[in-house]
Parts: structure tokens; sequence; C-alpha cells
């Protein structure tokens, strides 16, 4: 058996709809923009949607709409996909990284405030893993200080937090759309906001500038070619129009699982907050304490031996090799970002995953963490 780590849900539907597409004038700021851009503000519970060619281009396009430049602090977390922090560098300013709650693994808000200083533009949260981060308290801590607050949903299409959807919480929040995630375009992200001049500014910005009256050459600031096709949009339309039962099957995938890996008593299974209604992104276990980084790291090429494809989630961002040179960052600055990063495994999850993959993962994983018992 071989199972990969991930595998994107094509359907025959999804592929007329591409074909069909290619056959109209319209390859890019055509129809099937307007129409993902409307299918997916209406799901997120949003006034706008701007469809753009990647997830960090999104984030991108928010920390320049909101003014945030060289000099401003932004604070975020150091658990995450690298996207995150690096938007902020894009504009000069700096992220200044706060520790994550060893549950939920977001950003952990009691520590927040500490953190504020007279250069904090905005608090960047993440909704790691697809687990929304705490938005009701964020939300409180940027009306105190009088902060923007940018929402990193780009793993959360679809989860719900005290009934609200990722993506509707701060002053803009992102999705992504790469084929690991809940719908996929190949490669595309989307900017949500009810800020109509934040939408303004990231429609400008993503099509080199152009203003909403400027002809083809004319150019009223500084812009991006972050465009995305209309034969990506045409296939994210298609996704998001069966996004329920997508969010279904993975729901039942990390059920299978839970169920399974229950009685493997090495191991915490992901943790959901009460108050949380989750779109699984990834399955991500975690070690527990007597497993350090070189014995997860046996386990992983065991796996992988028996054709599982499986990963680390996530390499703090902090101790990323470039971060460490521009900062002078060091180990034991985030202890529960980089215990967790040490124990986390990440395993094979997809929409159509089924209960003999599973069984051969839970048997394999079993065996690979018994043999590592065993070793020195």
């Amino acid at each position: 058996m071989k199972i990969s780590l991930s595998r994107p849900e094509i359907t025959s539907k999804d592929i007329q709809s591409v074909i069909k597409s290619l056959k109209t004038p319209y390859l890019s700021l055509g129809p099937r923009l307007v129409e993902f851009e409307s299918k997916t503000a209406k799901y997120a519970g949003v006034k706008y949607a701007i469809a753009v060619n990647s997830g960090t281009s999104a984030l991108h396009l928010i920390v320049r709409a909101l003014g945030i430049k060289g000099g401003d602090e932004v604070i975020t977390t150091p658990f995450s996909f690298i996207a995150s922090s690096n938007s902020i560098l894009f504009e000069g300013a700096d992220p200044v990284f706060v520790d994550i709650d060893p549950n939920t693994l977001n950003i952990n808000v009691d520590l927040i405030e500490r953190r504020i200083s007279k250069k904090t533009k905005a608090i960047l949260a993440v909704d790691v893993f697809g687990h929304p981060a705490e938005w009701e308290a964020l939300g409180r801590i940027v009306r105190k200080h009088g902060l923007k607050l940018i929402e990193d949903s780009c793993e959360a299409l679809g989860s719900e937090y005290k009934g609200k959807r990722c993506g509707s919480f701060g002053d803009a929040g992102a999705f992504a759309f790469y084929p690991n995630k809940q719908i996929t375009t190949g490669e595309g992200g989307m900017v949500v906001t009810d800020n109509s001049r934040i939408a303004d500014l990231a429609r400008s910005m993503r099509n080199q500038g152009r203003g909403k009256k400027s002809t083809w050459l004319n150019h009223v600031r500084l812009g991006y070619n972050y465009r995305i096709s209309e034969i990506n949009c045409v296939l994210g339309s298609g996704q998001i129009r069966r996004i329920d039962k997508i969010r279904a099957k993975r729901g039942k995938a990390a059920d299978m699982y839970n169920d399974k890996l229950k009685v493997i008593e090495e191991i915490d299974l992901p943790y959901i907050a009460p108050e949380v209604k989750m779109s699984w992104f990834v399955y991500v276990i975690k070690l527990k304490k007597s497993f350090n980084r070189r014995r997860r790291d046996s386990i992983i090429k065991f796996l992988k031996s028996k054709n599982i494809g499986c990963s680390t989630y996530f390499h703090p961002i902090h101790l990323q090799p470039f971060y460490r040179k521009l900062y002078g960052f060091k180990k034991g600055m985030h202890p529960v970002t980089e215990y967790i990063s040490e124990r986390t495994i990440a395993l094979p999850f997809f929409n159509n995953i089924t209960g003999e993959e599973i069984d051969y993962i839970f048997k394999n994983l079993a065996k690979a963490i018994k043999k590592v018992k065993k070793e020195k």
C-alpha cells in the first residue's frame, strides 16, 4: 500500500468546467473571477473577496493595505507556515513573536499584551491547522490598544469560532487554495474583508496598481502581478460549491483517525476547543514528552519506509536560518513552540482516505513507536 500525505479531489465535473472555460475569450480577469469571489465572500460571511495567486500574496496585500511599513512591529506566532511572518517582512516591518497555547497551538493571547510597544501596529494571528484562534480575546486586545487585526485563515476555510466563520473576524483575512487545502485552485488565495477601502486597495495592487477607472497602461500606485487566472477560478467555484461535502468527508477522516489512534498512549490526538467547529486542514498528532525530535524523526523514517507519506509540522519560524541571521533569534526563546515542533507528525490526510488506509497507518505507527521505544 502507498499512501500520499495529501491528495486533492478533482472531479470529472471540475475537469469539464476547466475545459469549457478554455473555450471562452477569458483567461484572466473575467466572469469566473467575479463568480469565485462572490461565492467565497458569501460563504465566509463578509462583504468583499479579492482572489489572488496565493495565500502569501493575500497576506502581503493585507499588510500593505493597512499601511504597515518599515519601523513598525506586528505581533504574530512563531508556529506557522513561514509566509505569515514573511508577509510582514515584505513591507520592511518586524514580526514580534509570541509563544503558543500548548493545546490549540495558536498564539497564546495571555502573553500578547506584554509584547505590545509603541511600534506595534497590528496582530497577525493564524488559525493553525484549521483550528480558530481566540478571536474574541484578540478583538478585545486590538480595540484596547488601537491596533489592526489580520486573520491568517489560509488553513481554516469553513472553520467556525462561536458560530462565526473564520476569515470574518479581523480587519481582513486570508484564505489559501494550495492542493493540500480544503478546496484547491492549484495555486491561489483570497483576501476577505468588510472594509471597502482594503478591498479597493487589494484589487488595485493585485493588478499592477491600476485604479478602478484606469486604462490598461495607467497605474495609480505601486502594484504587483498577483492576478489569478480564470482557469483557477473555475476550479475554485466548483470546489467551494461543494465545500460542505468536503468538510464532512474530512471530518469523517479525522473521526476515523481519532477512533483508531486513541488506544496509543504515547500520542496526543488533535485538541478541539468546545466553541470550535473544525474544517480539517491536516491531521497532526503530538508525541508525549518522552519522545524527542530524534525519536520522532525515527518514527517518520519508519512510516516512510512503509510508503506512508508523513511530515513534521511546523518548524519554528524564529529558528529558520535567515530569521536567526536577521534578528539573532536563539533556541529557548519560545519554549512551547519549540517543544511542540519537535514532537508533531502530520499523517496522510485527504478527502477520500479510506478506513483500510487509516488501519494500515495505525498499525505501522504503533509498530514504529514500539520499535523506537526499544532504542537507546
